[in-house]
Parts: structure tokens; C-alpha cells; sequence
């Protein structure tokens, strides 16, 4: 796997998972993830429609932006080649840890049974390196509330 790509899934970056639902469209979830031994790991729960969704179809797409830089990018395709148990929540606390600066999960639910989607990559796109000019986003985004503000106003 390409550097740039193993950075990206080892910050703190939000992840996004487009799984295939049964009428075959799409569905689309940020997540937290990582990145491990040529594998995507991938937290959820038991019954949530990620997972039912990879059960009746395992192809996924991740998507993953740095925070700092939306240039900064990869997509992938992929397949949940497996799916494993994460009922004591080591995974969940791994990734709490690492996106909040918590040590377990917070959000538990009574009978709630966290799993692990595991993805292994086929299609990997790296953006080329780009850099941010910041003067012109700051101009964009100040031009654009401008426009905003002159429409409400007129």
C-alpha cells in the first residue's frame, strides 16, 4: 500500500464507507478506521446496515480526506473479506482512543454487539501530491459568504 495512502488511515482522519443496498443502490456512512496488515478495518455494530448490506454484497468504496488538507485524499475499492467479532470492544476503544483522545467507547448500547469489517483493497486512487494555495481559499471562502450575505440581504 502506498505511504500517503497508510498516513492517511493512521491520523485522524474521518472515513467514509459506500456499501450496496439490497435495490442495489447506495448507502454512504463516515466512520472511524484504520489501517492494518494490507487491511481496512472498519468498526460497526451487529444488525446496522453496513453490515447487512456487506453480507449481501461484500464490494465497498472508502473514502479518506486529510483533515488539514482537502487535497489530500485516497479512494478505494474494495471487498469485506471478513467480519470479526469486537464484542469486548478493543477495536471500539482502539479507535476512541485514537479519534477522541478517550480511553473506551463512549456511545455503548445495552446488547449491542460491535464487529469489525475487515476490507481488504483492490482499486487504490492516490490524488497527486497538491498543496492548498490558503490565499486563494480564503478569498473563495470570504468571496462566497459575501455572495451569501448580499443575497439575503437584496
Amino acid at each position: 500500500m502506498n505511504d500517503k495512502v497508510i498516513k492517511l488511515y493512521k491520523k485522524r482522519n474521518l472515513v467514509f464507507i459506500a456499501t450496496i443496498m439490497k435495490d442495489g443502490s447506495l448507502q454512504l456512512s463516515p466512520v472511524w478506521a484504520d489501517y492494518d496488515f494490507g487491511h481496512i478495518f472498519v468498526n460497526t455494530a451487529e444488525g446496522r446496515i453496513k453490515h447487512k448490506n456487506v453480507l449481501g454484497d461484500p464490494r465497498v468504496a472508502i473514502s479518506v480526506v486529510d483533515n488539514n488538507n482537502p487535497l489530500d485524499m485516497t479512494t478505494i475499492r474494495g471487498k469485506a473479506d471478513d467480519i470479526i467479532p469486537d464484542y469486548e470492544y478493543e477495536h471500539a476503544d482502539k479507535l476512541t482512543k485514537k479519534y477522541i483522545g478517550k480511553d473506551k467507547y463512549p456511545i455503548r448500547q445495552p446488547g449491542e454487539k460491535k464487529i469489525i469489517l475487515k476490507i481488504l483493497p483492490e482499486m487504490v486512487f492516490v490524488l497527486t501530491e497538491l498543496k492548498i494555495n490558503t490565499e486563494w481559499l480564503i478569498s473563495m471562502f470570504l468571496n462566497s459568504n459575501l455572495e451569501i450575505l448580499f443575497f439575503l440581504l437584496y
